[in-house]
């Protein structure tokens, strides 16, 4: 029986893990969290295990955002699903440039990395090698997307929203600015992590907001509520490791698997925002009818969503898209 954890998170170490490129490093921490309860086939395997992936800024607590869907009281609680949240390679919680002290060091990782370093992880600690489904947001989708074009067996639905299957035009450029503020400074080679680095990623924190809302929505509020909002943003994630976040960008400034969408088997649901600043449904949803055979595209009104974040507005849509899949 798997034991759960009820309130936090809980670690696992691999002896080593190996890179696309060939690096390997030992003694590597995964952090994790997981909602609901296991069901077994009969050869004992878990066989309703759904993997979350979360977005640029998270981590594996980050699917406490989503209790309104697969909470207790929820709509979906009697469907009887087992929620595994794994905090992504890369990320502080996890193993990355920070965490080992390698800063520049450390190996350049890709996003078919991150879905990797997920993948063993599910087979070391619960022996799963077959998924239920994959729900991904934000870059979270990213692995999502390549999981789903590399191993395509390995799962029977996806549900993915506001993402892309490749980093081009508009992220492409930003990514590529990002990299180039934090190149900018010699600082960044330096062994002290100086204050400079920290001004550099206030700085960074300030331009990724701008994209942090949809367009209309930035209309809509005051200076002084675009002031506050920004303020508190930056501040929320000022403790960021400019070593992390400069390798996770690195990964999505790579990131394309559009030639490989076709792969896709699983069912698959795509979920966009209206006039979203990052993520557009024009460019990066509906191209995606003539690329995966089994699909479902919901665009939603961004702007009312933004001020609650209230995910009740998804009930209906997961219930349906679910029900054929339930335990």
């Amino acid at each position: 029986m798997i034991e759960q954890d009820k309130l936090g998170y809980r670690k696992h170490v691999f002896d080593e893990f190996e890179f696309e490129n060939g690096d390997i490093l030992p003694n590597v921490e995964v952090e994790y969290t997981t909602r609901g309860t296991p069901k077994y086939d009969e050869e004992g395997n878990v066989n309703n295990a759904i993997i979350y992936c979360h977005r640029f800024n998270g981590n594996c607590l980050s699917i406490e955002d989503l209790h309104q869907l697969i909470g207790p009281e929820s709509i979906l609680s009697e469907y009887n699903f087992f929620y595994i949240s794994i905090t992504s390679l890369g990320y502080p919680e996890s193993c990355s440039p920070s965490t080992t002290k390698l800063k520049f060091d450390f190996p350049k990782y890709s996003i078919k990395d991150c879905v990797n370093f997920k993948r063993k992880f599910l087979s070391e600690v619960f022996n799963i090698s077959k998924v239920l489904g994959i729900l991904g947001v934000g870059t979270g989708g990213y692995e999502a997307y390549t999981w789903a074009c590399e191993y395509p067996d390995e799962m029977e639905f996806l549900m993915i929203g506001n993402s892309s299957f490749k980093t081009n035009g508009y992220r492409y450029i930003t990514s590529k600015a990002l990299n180039t503020i934090i190149e900018s400074t010699d600082a960044y080679m330096d062994d002290v992590y100086s204050e400079q680095l920290s001004k550099i990623m206030f700085s960074i924190n300030s331009l990724i907001y701008s994209q942090y809302f949809p367009k209309k929505a930035f209309q809509n509020f005051t200076r002084n509520e675009l002031d506050l909002f920004m303020d508190t943003f930056v501040e929320e994630n000022s403790s960021e490791d400019i070593y992390d976040f400069k390798f996770r960008n690195d990964a999505i400034l790579n990131y394309d698997v559009e030639d490989k969408l076709s792969n896709i088997k699983a069912k698959t649901s795509v979920t966009c925002a209206s006039e979203d600043t990052y993520y557009s449904s024009e460019f990066d949803v509906y191209p995606l009818k003539d690329k995966i055979e089994n699909l479902e595209i919901l665009s939603f009104n961004a702007e009312e969503f933004v001020y609650n974040y209230d995910y009740s507005h998804f009930e209906n849509l997961f219930k349906e898209f679910l029900k054929e899949f339930k335990k």
